[in-house]
């Protein structure tokens, strides 16, 4: 900073000294530099608090209560643990919970395995590496209802080019490809079409940590006549492994919540085919107007994402420790 800038900076300084009241300006001056720190940012702790914190101790309030937000001015009645009784014996809960699983085991793996591979080919550098990583990460930069209705175009069966690029493989009549109307092919529509978007992400991930292997290690392992499949097996994967268990956490518990694409596709059906846990909470709390109800399953589902995450987590840890 120049001679000029530091008098200006000072100069400034001053007059904000001055026009600080005295009393506090000694309260300013006694507190600890932990304390200033504590002062800055306790107003965003308290909207956290206030954002995330109350609701969720509201919810569990009202999940041992039958209140209906419908009807704010009936009785409020303490039910205890009945509501919880009822979702973990009602027969239509836990299927949607067998669709979630199966969402969620498909679209990882095929995400896992893409991504990986994606990420080690853009690891080797080739010409135009970088456009075509641009190009890949594009999907993901989307808008979830951006994408949702893009996609129901293509699946369209009369229009869409997906009807008709299946046609041309198959031999099967575009008309007769109903990806969204039939029992079978309505999951795999939305697995596709969440791969298609989030694959680039567990790319990232994985790209990141195959850029940080030391390339010391790849050339000891060339020294000592190490095939390039030996390579991949003995220092690639094992030290990109923690990268992948990350991508792994962070796509499962956002597809355990997944909505929104199977909200535009499909809202559930054909029938309860698609109806995974996300919906059949929202048809509960805003269709049915059972808000004690959908509580209790929004807190049993939290506490399985959260309970299944923490036991992930220690076992990432003892990968990366190894």
């Amino acid at each position: 900073m120049t001679e000029a800038g530091l008098t200006m900076l000072n100069r400034t300084a001053e007059n904000v000294a001055r026009a600080t009241p005295e009393p506090l300006a000694c309260k300013v001056r006694g507190i600890s530099d932990k304390g200033l720190a504590w002062l800055f940012i306790s107003p965003t702790i308290l909207l956290l608090l206030a954002i995330n914190i109350f609701p969720l101790f509201w919810a569990i309030y009202l999940s041992f209560t039958n209140f209906r937000a419908n009807r704010p001015n009936e009785v409020v009645k303490n039910l205890g643990f009945a509501n919880y009784q009822r979702i973990l014996g009602d027969q239509d809960i836990w299927i949607a919970m067998q669709t979630t699983a199966h969402f969620v085991f498909w679209t990882i793996l095929l995400q896992t395995l893409i991504g990986f591979t994606l990420a080690w080919l853009i690891d080797r550098k080739f010409r135009g590496h970088a456009f075509w990583t641009t190009i890949i990460l594009v999907p993901m930069m989307l808008s979830p209802a951006v994408v949702g209705n893009f996609w129901r175009f293509l699946y369209e069966p009369q229009i869409g080019l997906f009807a008709y690029a299946m046609s041309f493989v198959t031999r099967i009549p575009p008309t007769d490809i109903q990806m969204l109307s039939n029992v079978s092919l309505a999951p795999w529509s939305i697995i596709i079409v969440d791969t298609w978007m989030w694959t680039p992400y567990v790319m990232l991930i994985c790209l990141a940590g195959l850029r940080s292997i030391p390339e010391y290690i790849y050339e000891a392992a060339e020294v000592d006549r190490a095939s390039n499949w030996r390579q991949f097996w003995s220092i690639t994967l094992p030290m990109a492994l923690p990268f992948i268990m990350l991508a792994v956490l962070f796509r499962g518990i956002e597809n355990f919540k997944m909505f929104d694409m199977v909200n535009l596709l499909t809202g559930g059906g054909p029938g309860s085919t698609t109806e995974v846990a996300s919906i059949t909470l929202k048809r509960q709390a805003f269709e049915s107007w059972r808000t004690g109800y959908s509580s209790a399953f929004a807190i049993i589902l939290f506490v399985a994402v959260f309970g299944l995450a923490n036991i992930y987590v220690k076992a990432l840890n003892k990968v990366k420790q190894r």
